[in-house]
């Protein structure tokens, strides 16, 4: 029997779909990888392709169809489960590209936050300062307290001296406004953050998990500035690195900042000046 007779070539819009469902598979599992969500993925594909195996060559009909049914419930545990990861990517599907968000003028906050980190870190009092960038935060502002304030140094060090109604929570800075501290930020889930890492770094790297925010956190152990992006942080930074990173991020346009973030997840990136490194590359400083 010839093989061309055993299996049917797909046509053209068969070899389409096939790479269609390919892409698609590649970037649920990209998706996936590293997040807590994928070593139970992994059993769930293990488990079920092992049992269908089993009960279609045992001609186990009774138990196939048992599975066959199970599908249904499977697939609203998986949205269960899976819920941090699906909801990034809606985040990021979302993103609105004709919004403006005042980004060109967040290069003006560069002196303002520097000044606000040199003086908090000189204390060791703690601060965490998200810039939101294209991806919204709505439902993170709504956390905290409404601001709509100016950005100054001044009123960045107030929020965050100790014993003060909005020290203990996030601000995000939206343009270049203040639009709201004493913000709760979701805090990362990633297994293979180091224990070393206390909440506000945590709630630092989730929300760049979960946005395109920039992040910079004043550690009130130890006074050493941390940034925040793309769910990665750099810890220990000096007062001319931290400086150089956020020209080199707030400057850039939309397009420009895509097309980084793009580089970055794919490791053409040079982290020599953004110094974003993976966690594995991180030091210990608290």
């Amino acid at each position: 029997m010839q093989l061309n007779d055993a299996f049917e070539l797909p046509d053209a819009i068969g070899w389409v779909e096939i790479l269609i469902l390919a892409a698609l598979l590649y970037y649920i599992f990209r998706l996936f990888k590293g997040t807590r969500g994928s070593a139970i993925l992994t059993g769930l594909i293990i488990l079920f392709g092992a049992l269908n195996a089993i009960t279609n060559l045992s001609h186990l009909e009774v138990l196939n169809w048992i599975l066959s049914k199970l599908m249904l419930y499977i697939t609203l545990a998986i949205v269960v489960i899976f819920q941090p990861e699906i909801r990034r990517v809606l985040a990021r599907l979302g993103r609105q590209p004709w919004r403006n968000n005042g980004m060109v003028s967040q290069r003006n906050l560069i002196e303002p936050i520097m000044q606000t980190v040199k003086l908090l870190s000189k204390r060791k009092i703690g601060a965490l300062i998200a810039i939101e960038r294209e991806i919204g935060t709505r439902a993170i502002q709504d956390t905290g307290t409404k601001m709509n304030s100016a950005v100054s140094a001044e009123l960045l060090s107030t929020i965050f001296f100790p014993h003060t109604p909005l020290h203990d929570g996030g601000v995000i800075i939206s343009g270049d406004r203040i639009c709201a501290a004493g913000c709760l930020f979701p805090l990362s889930q990633k297994e293979e953050l180091s224990k070393t890492l206390g909440t506000r770094h945590r709630a630092a790297i989730g929300i760049t998990e979960e946005t395109d925010a920039i992040v910079v956190v004043v550690s009130e152990e130890t006074g050493a500035v941390s940034l925040a992006y793309n769910g990665r942080l750099r810890r220990g930074l000096g007062e001319e690195r931290l400086r150089r990173v956020l020209q080199s991020m707030l400057r850039r346009e939309r397009t420009g900042l895509s097309r980084f973030r793009e580089q970055i997840q794919t490791g053409e990136a040079d982290l020599s000046d953004t110094v974003l490194m993976p966690f594995s590359e991180e030091k210990n400083d608290e």
